[in-house]
């Protein structure tokens, strides 16, 4: 018999939240983090959930983070704002942007909010996902440290540049799309290096541009379709569009002018990107295509390695449906230890598992 690590959504954000108010974080930003670490985990994104804890508290011990200030609208129009981060939370930056974004698509249609002076956010879909909430799609991009090894190159010039569209269809329904323009994000290959496992052949490369499976050889991450052979340059030019629309847009540093991925030398300065669209201000009808598309798709005949067709969202629904069975998220015991050596690091309590007898 083996036991099972779950601990319970409420239990691991009341955790989050004690972590940071134990280097100085104000309530109030360290619960927009829970919300957004929580959220990860309960998604099945565990590489930008718990495993992301550190690096938030890393940042607010070195003062490489503020807490002391709020987002501040520097420049706006009806549809549109740039945002001053303040060297916040990135999830407080975003957050704000999100909401502030939403705000203009209900007067004007379409709201489109660009940040600096912001920090790493967390998944993507988290922000894009409050718009749907409102009855909106909800776009969400951000630049990141220089990782992506570009075709021909043993050198980074891009990050991992997420993409993240959510869209509502009917009856609960709904497409949403995370992901990185890189094979990976590299949250999983941190992840595989905790757990101690290999990561698939590429994902990553070593210093010399050569295919590694070892994660701790890893010295920079392969762009969507990995080599030229493969396609690799349409991930590299998501990542560059994704550029433009957050770093030069906003104002931010960008390229290989942002400071090194989990160094504290100086502010990150990361630029951020968050487009609302009221689908109500084009055709009628909007969910009730998508949910029709939705389904042409879920019905197709899947592939013999494959028991169905899915649509994007649907490995997180079936994620978050096994959470609730098990009455909360399961972790690997490797991330627990994490957090009880945080926990014992910080000086305050340490996560209180749901231990739960399996075969």
């Amino acid at each position: 018999m083996a036991t099972r690590t779950v601990i319970a959504l409420e239990e691991m954000h009341k955790f989050v939240v004690r972590s940071m108010e134990a280097v100085g974080t104000k309530r109030e930003h360290a619960t927009a983090l829970a919300d957004l670490l929580v959220a990860a985990d309960y998604r099945g994104h565990f590489s930008h959930g718990l495993n992301r804890l550190d690096m938030y508290v890393n940042d607010m011990k070195m003062g490489m983070c503020c807490c002391d200030k709020e987002p501040e609208v520097v420049k706006e129009t009806a549809a549109t704002a740039l945002v001053e981060g303040h060297n916040l939370l990135g999830p407080v930056v975003g957050k704000f942007c999100t909401d502030l974004a939403i705000k203009k698509a209900k007067e004007s249609g379409v709201g489109w909010v660009s940040a600096r002076g912001s920090n790493h956010f967390g998944i993507a879909g988290w922000y894009a996902m409050r718009a749907m909430e409102h009855g909106m799609m909800g776009l969400a991009f951000t630049n990141t440290s220089p990782l992506m090894v570009p075709t021909r190159a043993t050198q980074k010039s891009l990050g991992t540049n997420p993409i993240a569209c959510a869209a509502p269809a009917n009856n609960g329904d709904s497409f949403v799309l995370d992901m990185a323009t890189t094979a990976v994000a590299l949250g999983k290959l941190e992840l595989n290096e905790r757990k101690g496992i290999d990561i698939p052949l590429g994902w990553g490369c070593d210093e010399k541009g050569k295919a590694t499976t070892k994660p701790s050889q890893a010295n920079g991450l392969m762009p969507l379709g990995g080599t030229e052979e493969c396609s690799g340059y349409k991930g590299y030019g998501l990542a560059m569009m994704v550029e433009i629309f957050c770093g030069i847009m906003s104002g931010a540093e960008f390229g290989r002018n942002i400071r090194t991925w989990k160094t504290t030398d100086r502010e990150a300065n990361l630029g951020q990107c968050f487009i609302v669209v009221d689908t109500s201000a084009f055709a009628p009808g909007f969910s009730d295509r998508l949910s029709e598309l939705s389904s042409s798709l879920r019905d197709l005949e899947p592939s013999e390695e494959q028991e169905k067709v899915l649509i994007p969202g649907d490995p997180e629904k079936v994620h978050m449906e096994k959470c609730d069975k098990l009455g909360g998220i399961e972790y690997h015991p490797n991330q627990i230890d994490f957090a009880n050596d945080l926990a014992k690091e910080l000086n305050i309590q340490p996560v209180k598992v749901i231990g739960e007898e399996v075969k």
